[in-house]
């Protein structure tokens, strides 16, 4: 050990301080903060996101109808409107048809734009009312609605009874785990390392998916018809990610 007169002043400082230490009996060990201890787990982990997706048959239409009357007077118009509305509306009930509501009421004027000039020549009045009704009743539904009054199909779309898309939702997060933890499981076994646990989960999400819609322009049937309008549904797809943190 060199004479403490010849170490530069940073040499000087260490060795007393070791000296000190030594003759007090304590020894300097590293010191981890809680910080330090949580970047060291961060360091260690492995991040996967998993996907499961799970497809159902859908049950029901979602069915949007529409009355639209044109005229050269407002009252009259209305009036029109509410008869024919009133007997669609009277029709879909007596089906028992769900979540029967109205979802639009418009009394617009018409207008002949020509030659530069703006004239008003009547009006449009328009109610819509959608309901759910089983897919396979709807053809029917829909025939008869148009014998009543009805005119307009604004929309349909095609969704699975609620219970059954909650149970496909959870069977899709499912398979989302299985697959976040069979590729975390093959990464780490080609490492020659091994899982130890989960540090952090996250549902990315598991919605409910959009109503299937049909994949044609719907058109009313003739009142003279002698058969049924025909209509398939199709399926629905949940879809659902979930990503894990693991520390290895």
């Amino acid at each position: 050990m060199k004479p403490l007169a010849r170490l530069a002043p940073k040499q000087l400082t260490a060795a007393l301080l070791t000296s000190a230490a030594l003759a007090s009996g304590f020894v300097f060990t590293p010191f981890f903060t809680p910080t330090a201890m949580a970047q060291e787990t961060v360091l260690r982990t492995l991040t996967v996101t998993g996907q499961g997706q799970v497809s159902v048959q859908t049950t029901k239409a979602q069915v949007s109808l529409g009355v639209d009357v044109e005229g050269t007077d407002a009252a009259t118009v209305q009036r029109e409107v509410a008869r024919r509305s009133t007997a669609v509306v009277e029709l879909l009930r007596s089906r028992n048809v769900e979540k029967l509501e109205t979802t639009g009421v418009q009394l617009n004027p018409r207008y002949n734009y020509e030659n530069g000039r703006t004239e008003m020549i009547g009006y449009t009045g328009s109610n819509t009312v959608s309901f759910q009704v089983p897919t396979e009743a709807m053809g029917s539904i829909l025939d008869d609605a148009v014998n009543v009054g009805a005119n307009q199909i604004r929309g349909i779309s095609f969704v699975a009874d609620d219970a059954v898309l909650e149970t496909a939702r959870q069977n899709a997060l499912r398979e989302a785990v299985n697959d976040a933890q069979t590729q975390a499981n093959t990464v780490l076994r080609a490492l020659n390392l091994g899982p130890q646990e989960i540090v952090n989960i996250q549902i990315n999400g598991a919605n409910a998916p959009i109503p299937v819609p049909m994949l044609r322009r719907a058109e009313m049937a003739s009142a003279s018809a002698d058969y049924s309008t025909p209509i398939i549904g199709g399926e629905q797809t949940v879809q659902a990610s979930v990503t894990l943190q693991i520390r290895y």
